[in-house]
């Protein structure tokens, strides 16, 4: 059994498709179907159904997945181990950012380090704050970047940097002459919101009870994937919503989002890795940088 032969199974099996599978591995049919045949003569065992045009895993197979996609892990382990070696000369960094981190904080960061180390490709995913604590969890991103907090004792999760949040409407809203606002006016409000899971909104529903709000109570008019979508939707007329302020500062100067005062909570960006993952230099030097400590020492 090689390596080459796991990795096969394991994408075929991923997308119970063989051509599909050898796609993904930039491989021919031929060689694909050749490997699973290979792997199910020699230890007797049937790994697919054939159905039809269709393949599924076995009760076999579904086992032996398991232990296959261990066995990469721990290969593409040993790997970056060995790649780390070269240090800062070569090498690749994973990250992945909820909206917020990715658009308005992170980039000088990463700017900062690819000035500074040309030779480390960074690669960026983002997705909301659970979307990135689970590639982190899984080992697909080094190092994750979030404003809401996790609750995860694989994590190891350090406070970056601080954040402010504020409550903003467009010129032709009410709130928008209206200072100060009573938080009972929150009940009968149009909010155009985040969608679940994203940390602005996590933490703008925790904060509601101080308040005197219940978060059930909040009319959602609408719920949009992005930030830019609801500081759109915002200026367009569409409600009141609640972002960061690194959001809405320009439109804020630019008079098309109006600042609304009310009391609303700090928070704070966390960076998290895997505390049982190996940690590379490429990794170790951007977490300094990003936390400005990048003086380049371990």
């Amino acid at each position: 059994m090689t390596l080459e032969q796991l990795r096969i199974f394991v994408a075929v099996a991923s997308r119970e498709h063989v051509t599909q599978g050898a796609r993904d591995l930039n491989l021919t049919q031929s060689a694909t179907s050749a490997a699973i045949a290979a792997l199910e003569a020699r230890y007797a065992t049937k790994l697919f159904d054939r159905i039809g045009r269709r393949i599924v895993l076995t009760e076999a197979g579904r086992t032996f997945l398991i232990e296959a996609r261990a066995v990469l892990a721990r290969a593409a382990a040993a790997e970056t181990v060995l790649a780390d070696l070269a240090g800062l000369n070569s090498g690749s960094l994973t990250l992945a950012a909820s909206q917020t981190v990715a658009n308005y904080w992170l980039p000088p960061a990463i700017a900062r380090y690819q000035a500074r180390h040309p030779a480390i490709s960074i690669k960026l995913v983002i997705g909301n704050t659970e979307a990135v604590a689970a590639l982190v969890q899984e080992g697909i991103a080094d190092i994750g970047y979030v404003e809401g907090e996790i609750d995860e004792p694989a994590m190891s999760i350090a406070a970056v940097a601080d954040d402010d949040l504020v409550l903003v409407v467009g010129p032709g809203h009410p709130w928008a002459t209206h200072a100060p606002l009573p938080s009972r006016d929150f009940a009968t409000a149009r909010w155009i919101l985040r969608e679940r899971g994203s940390g602005t909104r996590s933490m703008f529903e925790a904060a509601l009870p101080a308040l005197g709000v219940d978060p059930r109570q909040l009319n959602v008019a609408l719920e949009l994937p992005s930030n830019e979508a609801v500081r759109s939707a915002v200026e367009a007329g569409a409600g009141a919503t609640v972002v960061s302020k690194l959001v809405a500062v320009g439109s804020i100067k630019a008079g098309t989002l109006v600042a609304v005062d009310v009391a609303m909570p700090k928070r704070q960006f966390f960076a998290l890795r895997h505390k049982q993952r190996y940690v590379t230099q490429a990794a170790q030097a951007f977490i300094r940088l990003a936390a400005n400590r990048d003086d380049d020492q371990p």
